[in-house]
């Protein structure tokens, strides 16, 4: 193939990618962990920042960026909102951020995609795969801004990322469980 075919094909192939902002008003990341090991406990995390680069064409070529920050923390206890802030888990003064980078994307046949990644907590990365089970069709909202929806779930063991502090409980077990239940739900405007 000729240098001139090969330009050709990158600018024909960059053209039928679309950059997509997220939307921090609209979107958010939610956890769930087992406390006491009778219940869940959950939280969000607001203020997400990032950039889809959506392949119109086929999705699966597609690469996606997000930001979290960890100071935006929140469950419904103003106690728990500091501890989780403190050093023992998120330690938000020395990583103020979390990170997901997309490295592939592969629809797996059932409306679903699985999005392998490295992300990033306390300063660990690892790679982990995301399903993302809905996608929504682009709508314009009343301002004229074309936008999209997409909604994810992962399950990671906390203490993969260095959340290690615990505390056993009288009858056996432990405060809180290892697994943890992420949900995304994402809102992109068209750049």
């Amino acid at each position: 193939m000729s240098s001139t075919s090969r330009i050709a094909d990158s600018i024909i192939e960059a053209e039928d990618f679309s950059t997509w902002n997220i939307d921090p008003g609209h979107s958010a990341a939610e956890f769930k962990v087992r406390h006491m090991m009778i219940s869940n406990v959950k939280g969000k995390f607001s203020g997400l920042s990032g950039v889809l680069k959506l392949d119109e064409t086929d999705y699966a070529h597609s690469t996606v960026e997000v930001s979290i920050p960890a100071a935006s923390v929140r469950t419904v206890d103003e106690k728990l909102d500091a501890h989780l802030k403190a050093e023992d888990f998120l330690d938000v003064e020395k990583f103020p951020t979390l990170t997901f980078r997309s490295t592939s994307i592969r629809y797996t046949g059932r409306q679903e995609y699985e999005v392998a990644g490295d992300l990033t907590i306390r300063g660990v990365t690892k790679s982990v795969t995301l399903t993302v089970s809905e996608i929504s069709e682009h709508v314009k909202d009343p301002w004229g801004n074309v936008r999209i929806g997409l909604s994810g779930s992962i399950r990671i063991n906390r203490k993969d990322f260095g959340f290690v502090w615990n505390a056993p409980l009288e009858f056996g077990g432990v405060l809180v469980g290892d697994e943890v239940a992420i949900t995304l739900d994402v809102q992109f405007i068209k750049a």
